[in-house]
């Protein structure tokens, strides 16, 4: 089974999160508000994306990579590599 149906829900409810900090983004536009607000905005739902992004890519590893079984000492060193360069 893939892991995106496994953890179909959380995945769900991060990405509706994710929705709802775009939304801010359009209102702050909307409403001509600073600049400044709407870059901080558009930068904490940059980070957001960034994280689903990395945690999709970190299951992947996983389950994709290690045929699901217990991940080795190289797969998690992989992933600590990718954790630091990807957020």
């Amino acid at each position: 089974m893939s892991h995106t149906r496994h953890d179909k829900k959380r995945l769900l409810n991060r990405v509706r999160r994710i929705a709802g900090q775009i939304e801010a983004v359009e209102r702050a536009l909307e409403e001509g508000r600073e600049c400044a607000s709407v870059m901080q905005l558009a930068a904490s739902a940059r980070g957001a994306i960034g994280g689903l992004i990395a945690e999709l890519m970190e299951d992947h590893v996983r389950m994709h990579l290690t045929d699901g079984a217990d991940a080795g000492e190289d797969t998690e060193a992989l992933i600590a590599v990718m954790r630091t360069y990807m957020r």
